[in-house]
């Protein structure tokens, strides 16, 4: 890759993972605005350390390694941080195992939240679809009963890798279900937890938010290098907006659909990587920053009308 792809690839990747991780912030700074001031201190010293350095560092070899397992953890910290041709072409190798499980992955999380989840409706469609909720179950079984059906005909593995992505997906569904449930309590004061309690809430919370962000990271690239250094850099950017700016922050409603539609078009990439379709490296990032600059645009004239509305008055 060229400095101008690695550039382009960087910025995309930490794009994805500020918008991806919006929720996450919103939750961290509720829950720290009931705790004291020196667990906050704490939390966004040492929790900033383990988000960036620790859980986006090591998952991303973690989820290398879950498709390379009969190499040694050595040996997969070296090949996933060598430029060797033969390692690489080692990992584009295991690639289309990885791209069906996280493309499976991230399809399944679009559609729950298109279906599921109450949001801000940006665009046509989105209200109509959401009182189609039930609806969701069936569509992401055909979905995964149709990559599952291509799959086998063409590599086994790849029908087994978009089996792990659904299963993946339901089980760090029930952990953000189960986390929201509990912020819920705790800013009602239901379930008193101390300071030291709800840290660790939030690291288990940030750890499986990071999991969206890391999947989608490899439909920008395979390198794993290129992943951390730009998912650390979102991680930061969102550590700060949780500091300072998450009010504003959450004025920008449309966001979270910026987000969900980036992670469409990565699950898309990233099933039809799998299946051998050669997309542009630059594509996908591209792509995202468009995405995201049209919500973002329709955030700012929706405030816009509202303050006009509120001057009216």
């Amino acid at each position: 890759m060229d400095i101008g792809s690695i550039a382009l690839t960087i910025v995309g990747l930490s794009l994805f993972e500020i918008i991806s991780s919006v929720d996450n912030a919103i939750i961290n700074a509720e829950v720290l605005s009931t705790m004291s001031k020196k667990a906050r201190r704490w939390f966004l010293l040492w929790g900033m350390f383990l988000a960036v350095f620790v859980v986006r560092g090591i998952l991303p070899f973690a989820i290398f390694w879950a498709v390379n397992p009969s190499m040694p953890a050595a040996e997969v910290f070296t090949a996933a941080l060598s430029s060797d041709p033969a390692v690489l072409g080692a990992m584009e190798q295991s690639a289309p195992v990885l791209l069906a499980g996280g493309g499976t992955f991230l399809l399944f999380l679009f559609f729950h939240w298109l279906f599921l989840e109450p949001k801000h409706y940006g665009i046509k469609g989105e209200a109509f679809m959401h009182k189609q909720g039930v609806w969701f179950y069936a569509v992401v079984s055909v979905l995964l009963a149709a990559i599952v059906w291509f799959g086998i005909n063409r590599d086994p593995m790849l029908a087994f890798g978009a089996v792990i992505g659904s299963t993946a997906f339901f089980i760090t569904h029930g952990f953000k279900e189960n986390a929201q449930e509990m912020e819920k309590k705790m800013i009602e004061g239901k379930t008193p937890m101390s300071d030291t309690s709800k840290i660790l809430y939030l690291e288990m919370i940030d750890l499986t938010f990071s999991i969206d962000g890391v999947v989608g990271a490899f439909a920008f690239t395979l390198l794993v290098p290129l992943i951390i250094i730009g998912n650390g850099i979102g991680a930061i950017i969102v550590r700060q907006l949780t500091v300072r700016n998450i009010e504003n922050v959450k004025k920008y409603k449309y966001l979270k659909n910026g987000a969900m539609y980036s992670i469409l078009l990565l699950g898309a990439v990233m099933i039809a990587d799998s299946f051998g379709a050669h997309i542009p490296s630059w594509a996908t990032p591209v792509i995202t920053l468009l995405i995201t600059a049209y919500f973002l645009g329709i955030s700012i004239q929706d405030i816009r009308n509202s303050r006009g509305s509120a001057t009216r008055r």
